[in-house]
């Protein structure tokens, strides 16, 4: 939706985006900029800055940036309109609608109010006929139906059409269905349920509203075991996490993350309501700022067969060097007939209760630990030269460990299980330690015999092929926000830009000038692509001193040579410099 510019000018000004930010992020001040730690990648020096004078974020660490509508899509996930909604609604601004323009904005409504009505359905069943073999798996699975109304859990009937028609008398059309993911068109052209015959675990998110389905088969060996709502304008797997929108509440002070939708609700039910899942995928940065909005400290309890071993590895390379506190809850395997079988979160708990669950937890070690262990029973430890390969990744894996103290503690340990002294293993640390530092120097001599790659943007899309007209189209554009007035001497056409994105930066500025607009990054970003405000925020974040127009002429120069450079060969340049010396220019 197109909003009026002087409405989007006011939104801004009423929402100063420290206020905005500080709710989201702990800021603290240094200098005339405020810093905290990024809510969009983990890490634990704050590289996150708010500019109250500019009013812009910039990351330094992962590169985001932007004005405070930026922030709010980002942080929110909300599109541009649901955003400038998202901030009237907190100053208590009339928004102005455009019906012609909000056909985006309606059908998100459209699809969440749907979505809504479907749940409501699904759970109505489990009290009719149709809902009598869903009954019956929870029952198996001991869920109480308290605890199925808190989640919402419904029943898909194994028929076509049970959905499209209960919605259909609700005033949703087929079309509406199969674009929420609700429903089917076959090849023939017929629409029908996309879920039948299954357990419904409606996904919501820390709003309340329904955004869309998991559901698991009910018969034993049906494939698939669960079946997800596909990509949606209102469902991202990668965004949510099932079970956010009651764990968001919990008074623990950590967050349990499982691997099924049942193991979510069976810890919720025996109190441990601070579990999560993520939807078959694995870990994701998206969900991990999810999380830290609510906690600081996360328990990883995925199956412990193969695949969970994979998705544990993956989500604590994802955790590194976060702000988390990580812990590696793995589960004992059950013995059945004298042989160890694998069990879930659902199945401990269903035999040992939540209290000894949270033993468990209490007991559960850190990644380095847990890497150390997964990493020993790779090896058979009998054998001297399994032994050796084993303590020469041992001695890799604790190189990387910032901390002398934690290298010493795990080195003993890694000894200790293969048969060594402590000071042999120490050395063999000490050795992978010094291998590390080496590579990573080389690394940076690498990457400092390329000045390019500094002034480069983050974003790989927008990377500069002329470095020069780069720069100086940089200084142009701090040139005009430092002083608008300076617009006015800049006649430049696109065809003189080195680069479209700081084309399309520079364009609004002289545009917003012409208007007599504001020409704040917070503003003009508002108007720009989200890499595009990424890319002025860093620009913005770049000292630079008002050079009034004789700045703008140097800078305008080094454009036009490069462009000339471009077009022409060097012996027509040396024809020309010769020419114009002859002439006395």
């Amino acid at each position: 939706m197109a909003f009026p510019e002087s409405f989007i000018e006011e939104l801004i000004d009423r929402n100063d985006i420290a206020d905005v930010v500080s709710s989201y992020v702990s800021l603290s001040r240094k200098g005339g900029n405020l810093f905290g730690l990024c809510p969009f990648h983990n890490e634990k020096t704050p590289s996150f800055s708010v500019s109250p004078e500019k009013q812009i974020y910039h990351c330094f660490g992962c590169g985001v940036g932007g004005g405070v509508i930026n922030f709010i899509m980002n942080i929110e996930n909300l599109s541009y309109p649901d955003a400038v909604r998202f901030l009237a609604s907190r100053v208590g601004l009339t928004v102005p609608e455009d019906s012609a323009d909000d056909e985006l904005p309606r059908l998100r409504r459209r699809m969440l109010e749907l979505n809504k009505e479907a749940a409501r359905w699904f759970y109505s069943n489990l009290s009719g006929d149709r809902g009598g073999k869903a009954v019956r798996y929870l029952e198996k699975r001991r869920i109480l139906p308290r605890t199925a109304k808190n989640f919402g859990l419904g029943a898909a009937p194994d028929e076509w059409d049970g959905l499209i028609n209960a919605m259909r008398e609700k005033g949703f059309e087929r079309d509406e269905l199969v674009r929420a993911g609700l429903a089917v068109r076959g090849k023939g052209g017929r629409v029908y349920d996309k879920f039948r015959d299954r357990l419904m675990f409606p996904v919501i998110d820390v709003r309340g509203d329904v955004l869309g389905f998991s559901g698991r088969a009910l018969e034993d060996g049906a494939e698939p075991k669960y079946l997800n709502s596909p990509e949606t304008l209102v469902f991202s797997k990668r965004r949510v996490l099932y079970g956010i929108n009651l764990a968001k509440n919990t008074k623990r002070d950590n967050f349990i993350l499982v691997e099924g939708n049942v193991d979510v609700v069976s810890l919720h039910q025996a109190g441990l309501d601070s579990a999560v899942a993520s939807m078959g995928t694995s870990l994701t940065t998206e969900q991990t700022r999810l999380i830290s909005r609510y906690a600081k400290k996360i328990v990883l309890c995925y199956d412990n067969d193969p695949a969970g071993i994979k998705a544990t590895d993956r989500a604590l390379d994802i955790l590194k060097n976060s702000e988390f506190t990580v812990r590696v809850l793995r589960l004992p395997n059950a013995i059945v007939d004298g042989k160890p079988v694998k069990q879930d979160a659902d199945d401990f708990i269903k035999k040992y209760g939540g209290e000894e669950f949270d033993k468990l937890i209490n007991g559960s070690g850190g990644s380095t630990e847990y890497r150390l262990m997964t990493l020993q029973t790779e090896y058979d430890l009998a054998e001297d030269e399994q032994r050796v390969a084993f303590l020469k990744r041992a001695g890799q894996l604790l190189a990387a460990l910032s901390s002398p103290v934690e290298r010493e503690i795990y080195a003993a340990r890694a000894a200790e299980a293969a048969g060594i002294s402590a000071e042999a293993m120490e050395r063999e640390v000490e050795r992978a330690v010094k291998n590390r530092r080496r590579n990573e120097k080389k690394e940076y001599e690498k990457q400092a015999a390329k000045p390019s790659g500094a002034v480069q943007p983050r974003d790989r899309a927008l990377r500069y092929k002329d470095v020069k007209s780069a720069l100086a189209e940089e200084g142009l554009i701090r040139q005009i926000m430092l002083d608008p007035a300076m617009a006015e001497y800049c006649d430049l056409a696109e065809s003189d830009f080195s680069s479209p994105a700081l084309w399309r930066i520079f364009s609004e500025l002289v545009r917003r000038c012409e208007s007599r607009q504001s020409v704040s990054p917070g503003a003009v970003s508002t108007a720009l692509e989200a890499a595009d405000a990424e890319l002025l925020a860093s620009l913005s974040e770049k000292p630079e001193e008002a050079g009034g127009r004789q700045a703008i002429e140097q800078y305008i120069n080094v454009i036009k040579t490069q462009r000339l450079l471009e077009s022409t060969d060097l012996a027509e340049i040396a024809k020309k410099m010769r020419e114009t010396k002859s002439n006395g220019g």
